[in-house]
């Protein structure tokens, strides 16, 4: 693949963003998965292995699918990356398989993960039965209970599903767990993380395997859609997804990138989980970004009706591409997302995530501002963990 647009320094950060808060027996592991990484990403058979397994058994290239309906009603050209057609249906299975790869190359017998809406889980439960991995899976029970089809596959494929009943019993509580449990037993384990968050190289590691979705699709647009959008849209939790359609595009002068975040209930300070919007710097999980906190520093609930976006934190090249005005942060709430949801299963017969539904609602948002304009949209992931969610708490009648 490509290099990356823009790397961390050699401590780890983007700009002002990202470094390793943690003790020193973790950054000694660190330090060893860091070189790992950056031998293997050189290794041929290494890298025809990966591209043989994202050809063969993802899927990929996911194709990128012009919504002829919805364009038509709104006004400008939609197109929407496939991140959903994948196995295991989201972009999660792009960094889980390189992860757990990694893993196997340095000697692990286990990985460790957390999981939010359970995308994850999935596919890092997935990458682990496919290469003779133990896999231990972190879950809020909040979460749990809102996305019980994918909890069930992750058991399916012998993933063991350890709940987390502390604080919000969500995804900060299951990356607290997650990290928890790893410190105690990385010698044997491998902490494959969720998202381009924590200490580094876990934001690199995670931003190189879903570098692959800006690559193709800016080859796909001015392939075969005559030229490059001129909006980028991808929903932001962490950030993984969003970070890996902003790679192919992030030199492109002509194209505007749009993170968009979780605004949740309101603007109240745990209401949301808009952490470029509410956030203040500050160290979460290992790393310098953007947090949510009240005035004495202490880091607050997040909340998002997607459980996968509900984290009170950010990947901290987000925080640089914000802070450097490289890409605009925006952000929809519950009742908007909900909204897109049911448009765009009605409208293109395409059921996306919850997460997903948020850059579909901004998208939706920005067509009332601009016309006749090409807006390419990251769906990061289809909606078939949400339905049951959707249909008991937000039935159309």
């Amino acid at each position: 693949m490509n290099n990356l647009n823009i790397l961390a320094d050699k401590n780890g950060f983007f700009g002002n963003y990202g470094g390793q808060f943690i003790e020193q027996d973790l950054k000694d592991e660190l330090q060893k998965i860091e070189k790992a990484f950056f031998e293997i990403i050189k290794d041929k058979t290494f890298q025809n292995e990966l591209d043989y397994l994202m050809k063969n058994f993802v899927g990929r290239p996911s194709p990128i699918y012009f919504a002829k309906n919805l364009s038509k009603k709104l006004g400008n050209e939609i197109y929407l990356k496939r991140e959903d057609l994948n196995h295991t249906g989201a972009h999660k299975i792009n960094h889980c398989l390189g992860e757990a790869l990694l893993a196997k190359k340095m000697g692990k017998t286990k990985v460790i993960g957390e999981t939010g809406a359970g995308q994850h889980g999935l596919a890092l439960a997935t990458a682990s039965a496919l290469l003779g991995l133990q896999c231990d899976i972190y879950m809020g029970e909040v979460d749990i209970k809102k996305a019980k089809s994918n909890v069930d596959k992750m058991r399916l494929l012998g993933a063991n599903i350890i709940a987390v009943s502390d604080g919000t019993k969500s995804l900060k509580e299951a990356v607290d767990a997650a990290l928890a449990a790893y410190k105690k037993d990385f010698n044997n384990s491998f902490y494959a993380i969720g998202s381009v968050v924590g200490p580094h190289p876990f934001p690199t590691i995670v931003e190189y395997f879903q570098t692959r979705i800006g690559i193709e699709a800016n080859k796909q647009m001015k392939e075969q859609y005559n030229g490059l959008p001129n909006y980028v849209i991808a929903c932001v939790g962490g950030g993984s997804n969003a970070i890996g359609i902003f790679n192919g595009f992030v030199n492109e002068k002509e194209v505007q990138l749009i993170g968009v975040e979780p605004l949740g209930k309101s603007e109240k300070i745990g209401e949301n989980a808009a952490s470029i919007k509410y956030g203040k710097d500050g160290i979460l999980h290992g790393f310098k970004c953007k947090v949510l906190q009240d005035e004495f520093g202490n880091i607050q609930d997040a909340y998002s009706v997607a459980c996968g976006l509900d984290y009170p934190g950010i990947g901290p090249k987000h925080c640089h591409l914000n802070e450097e005005k490289l890409a605009k942060y925006e952000t929809i709430g519950d009742s908007e997302a909900i909204s897109a949801f049911y448009e765009l299963s009605k409208t293109e017969g395409i059921i996306p995530a919850l997460e997903s539904s948020h850059a579909i609602a901004y998208a939706i948002k920005l067509s009332s501002q601009v016309q006749n304009k090409k807006i390419l949209v990251n769906l990061s992931g289809r909606g078939d963990k949400d339905v049951d969610f959707i249909m008991e708490n937000y039935p159309l009648c």
